[in-house]
């Protein structure tokens, strides 16, 4: 980009805290003065940092110093042409003999730019008067006939007008645009607006001002709709003509009544000058002169909270914006750039009220929850008020028990709405936006509606006849599971997953039986686990020794173990001596190896999924095998992890299951809780049989004398080459 132009003088001053050791010089105007927007009139040719904002300063008795000022003069609002511009305060820069522009703080016509030739004239009468080219009336100060005696911006950048007794006349702090300025001070009734862009100075829908009891943020609407608040309880400490000022200090935003100060903002204390922004997008934002970047955002509220961060009737989700109903009610306004927003496919028309509907949208929010319809209080009235009122756009319906009672807010102008969860919260909230159903939607959806019935009543009909039937044939078919050979069903061991466990016999063989119940497996499917499971084999891998699958029957046959499971004799339910510890470290390590095959030794990874005590069941020597795969999962060994639903106790669960992408390592986690189990003591009154589920809540870890002894003995039951697992080097992991 070429240098800029700057066009001409009016006035600078040398700010407070500057980094320049040797300033500015100060000028002052006095009436009868007349200054004309174009480059003729220069006294210097002076490029500016950003030709997107030409500004038209010179200052007087310009040196080899450095460092920042105000300036006021003619700013170029308009690239790469520079065709029109701001009357404005700005901030600027001196450096190498070259003045820089840095940041507008005030404009007097941003919403009516001037051309080439415009000229700003202080006339005799003490009147700031602002012309267009063609002689047009663009602004004034309005201070004719007030003894106005000349012009200076002071050293915080606020334009003055003083008249003989030095007092002020007028001043561009009382007509602020969108900036202010460290010092500065917004009195009640007062706003920041923001503009368009940055590249559009004409005001926008976003403003900030101060109300008796402190800051507030609207975005424009009928009626505004506030986004921010900062207030404190003054009402008690104002008297009839007192005012609330809000204060930009050096580290705090603050509230003042007359003197009395309430409170405030903080914000980052700095040696250097600040200026605040009210930006296009409703932020306001906090800036050092030396670094343009964002210092601090001043409003802290989450980016949802922003009506327009997903522009109208968005939604936002984190950070990411979605249309709701896309497609068959709204569609996004660019599919490319969400954030700008949705529109209704069909518009809404106050002479077709009896097309207007309420399309619910659960768990959705709204940042404005300041109008609040009082006489509605529940859904239903909510609602009911909404559809009777043409203005009405959308409602948001709060609760916290039911909808019967509750907050109905009631929405003219729909700006971005906001996800929630009521576990944040503590409360639920409902959105109903009202859109207009097109005449031939409305046969479509009724005709659609009237087909869906018939197809469900015909589904449903259906599914009962064959249930019916699949019933008579289950009945006619099913034999009397008694009557297997060998079959003890009085002699029930236990109920395991999926179905219950009895003892039976094989010639002079005893075994166990397991008979599904409930399997949703076909024959096919189930042959194929069987397959797997009984291809495996290990000293401590529960034995398969066969199967049925004789119509819908499904048993399990496998070796018995005469100990049970090993929750019996670490929970004590049944009254058995504890084991001591060479038989714990036995079966831990009897789990461990079972383990250890399953993951490494198969052709096929084979996650278990469900290790606990229930599990592990214990032969007449104390040897622990593990049993039960009825929800184990195949993983092929090139697989790094595999999706799967969550299966398994809870209490034993690896987190990685929150993610549903797991490894075999969730057994290894199982594992971990199971070995704790073993280790400690766990005394019956402690553990309770609903407790026994969730292991890390139930266990206790005692320090008894006589267990801590135990330790040593334990130690010596462990063999050497094993000793390197670091759970059994420090007593203190155990106890």
């Amino acid at each position: 980009m070429g240098p800029a132009n700057l066009f001409i003088l009016v006035l600078t001053t040398t700010a407070p805290l500057l980094s320049t050791s040797q300033p500015f010089n100060y000028s002052m105007a006095k009436p009868s003065m007349v200054w004309i927007n174009n480059a003729s009139s220069s006294y210097y040719d002076i490029p500016t940092v950003d030709p997107a904002a030409v500004t038209s300063f010179v200052p007087q008795g310009a040196n080899s110093s450095s460092g920042f000022a105000f300036a006021a003069g003619f700013v170029c609002a308009s690239t790469p042409v520079c065709d029109v511009s701001l009357f404005a305060v700005s901030i600027v820069s001196y450096a190498r003999n070259r003045l820089f522009l840095e940041q507008v703080v005030w404009s007097a016509n941003r919403d009516h730019l001037v051309r080439e030739n415009a000229t700003l004239e202080f006339t005799s009468h003490g009147n700031l008067v602002l012309r267009d080219v063609d002689g047009s009336h663009v602004w004034s100060s309005s201070t004719s006939g007030q003894s106005v005696a000349g012009m200076v911006i002071s050293g915080i950048g606020n334009l003055m007008l003083f008249d003989k007794k030095n007092a002020t006349v007028w001043q561009s702090f009382d007509h602020p645009t969108d900036t202010l300025i460290r010092g500065q001070s917004l009195l009640e009734g007062m706003k920041l607006t923001t503009s368009t862009s940055a590249t559009n100075t004409t005001k926008n829908q976003f403003y900030i001002t101060v109300l008796p009891h402190g800051l507030y943020a609207y975005v424009e609407s009928t009626p505004p709709q506030l986004y921010f608040s900062f207030y404190y309880s003054v009402a008690d400490h104002r008297k009839e003509n007192d005012l609330t000022r809000v204060t930009f200090m050096n580290g705090s935003l603050t509230i003042f009544v007359q003197s009395d100060r309430f409170g405030g903002i903080s914000l980052p204390a700095s040696e250097s000058n600040q200026y605040m922004k009210l930006e296009s997008n409703g932020h306001l934002r906090l800036y050092d002169w030396d670094d343009r970047s964002i210092l601090y955002e001043v409003m802290q509220i989450d980016d949802c909270d922003y009506p327009t961060v997903c522009g109208e009737y968005g939604i936002c989700i984190g950070a990411e914006c979605i249309c709701p109903y896309e497609n068959t009610f709204f569609k996004a306004v660019d599919e490319r750039r969400p954030h700008l927003g949705c529109t209704p496919l069909t518009p809404i028309s106050c002479q077709e009220k009896q097309r207007h509907r309420l399309l619910a949208l659960p768990s959705i929010s709204y940042f404005d929850k300041n109008y609040t319809v009082v006489n509605a209080k529940s859904m239903a009235h909510c609602k009911k008020a909404c559809l009777k009122s043409c203005s009405c756009r959308a409602i948001i319906f709060s609760y916290y028990h039911n909808d019967s009672y509750g907050e109905c807010v009631w929405v003219t102008k729909v700006f971005s709405l906001q996800s929630m969860k009521h576990e944040d919260v503590g409360y639920n909230s409902t959105a109903y936006l009202k859109v207009q159903i097109d005449e031939n939607k409305t046969k479509v959806m009724l005709g659609a509606t009237l087909g869906a019935i018939g197809a469900l009543l015909l589904l449903v009909t259906g599914i009962c006849l064959c249930l019916k039937r699949r019933g008579k044939y289950e009945e006619k078919d099913e034999f009397d599971f008694d009557q297997l050979p060998g079959m003890l069903a009085s002699k029930k061991l236990g109920d395991g997953g999926f179905g219950s466990v009895f003892q039976g016999e094989l010639g002079e063989e005893k075994v166990a039986v397991k008979r599904l119940e409930g399997a949703r497996q076909g024959k096919k499917e189930f042959l194929a686990e069987v397959e797997t499971i009984g291809s495996i084999e290990h000293i401590n891998l529960v034995r398969l020794i066969g199967f049925c699958a004789e119509k819908s029957e499904r048993l399990l046959v496998y070796e018995y173990m005469s100990r049970g499971s090993l929750d019996r004799w670490i929970y004590y339910h049944h009254n058995n001596a504890p084991l001591d510890w060479c038989t714990r470290w036995r079966i831990i390590l009897g789990i461990a190896k079972g383990l250890c095959y399953l993951h490494e030794e198969c052709r096929h990874i084979i996650a278990h999924l469900d290790i606990k005590p229930q599990n592990i069941l214990l032969d007449g020597k104390f040897s622990a095998k593990v049993a039960d795969f009825g929800l184990c999962k195949l993983i092929n060994r090139d697989q790094s992890k595999v999706m799967t639903m969550m299966r398994g106790t809870p209490g034993y669960l690896a987190p990685e299951w929150l993610t549903s992408r797991i490894t075999e390592k969730v057994d290894v986690y199982s594992f971990g809780v199971v070995l704790m189990e073993i280790s400690v003591t766990v005394l019956p009154e402690q553990v309770s049989d609903d407790e026994a589920s969730v292991p890390e809540e139930g266990v206790q870890l005692t320090e008894e004398g006589s267990e801590k002894e135990a330790v040593s003995q334990h130690l010596l039951c462990v063999p050497l080459e094993t000793l390197n697992l670091s759970i059994f080097l420090q007593k203190d992991v155990l106890y």
